[in-house]
């Protein structure tokens, strides 16, 4: 276990199994059809990888840089697009793959915004969901996780772009981001 982790929430193997079962289910409603999976950088990333290698059906990728966070532990709750779509998406099944649902605020923005592009369709898809911290109604259609109200990293997710190449994801001590190391 890396040195500023508290304790470890979710092991690589419990991550796993649960990603093969969304890949699964999801595969199942796609039947038939293409995806077109669209990943907010940089959290997301490793999550939409594992889930890609698994999914039956045929895959498309794109990602998406969306920043309310910058080097804080709290949203901003201003969301800024730092990298846009490299393709339209009007007339496919969307996936939106995201690590984190915490505030919402930032999810909200995105599906907002993507649906006004026109999709086919468009469900929301995250590893881990923190229902207790939501500021806006956004519901994800696969959910591998809910997780309590801590400071997690790991599997993508990071403090201060540290962390994310972590294979589990760890509840980060609180001395390293009261102190904002």
């Amino acid at each position: 276990m890396h040195e500023d982790v508290e304790r470890i929430l979710l092991t690589a193997q419990e991550l796993d199994t649960k990603v093969s079962e969304m890949a699964a289910r999801i595969s199942t409603d796609y039947q038939g059809k293409e995806i077109l999976l669209i990943t907010l950088l940089k959290g997301g990333v490793m999550f939409a990888v594992d889930l890609m290698r698994k999914l039956t059906v045929p895959v498309e990728i794109d990602f998406m840089d969306v920043s309310s966070y910058g080097a804080d532990a709290k949203t901003s709750g201003v969301v800024r697009i730092e990298k846009d779509l490299d393709s339209p998406i009007a007339g496919k099944h969307v996936l939106l793959v995201e690590d984190i649902v915490d505030s919402g605020l930032t999810l909200k923005y995105v599906s907002t915004l993507l649906r006004d592009r026109n999709p086919a369709s468009l469900r929301i898809c995250t590893i881990l969901n923190k229902p207790m911290r939501r500021k806006t109604q956004i519901d994800a259609d696969y959910i591998g996780f809910d997780i309590p109200d801590e400071f997690v990293v790991g599997y993508g997710l990071d403090y201060a772009q540290k962390h994310r190449n972590l294979p589990y994801v760890g509840v980060l001590k609180r001395e390293i981001y009261a102190q904002g190391k």
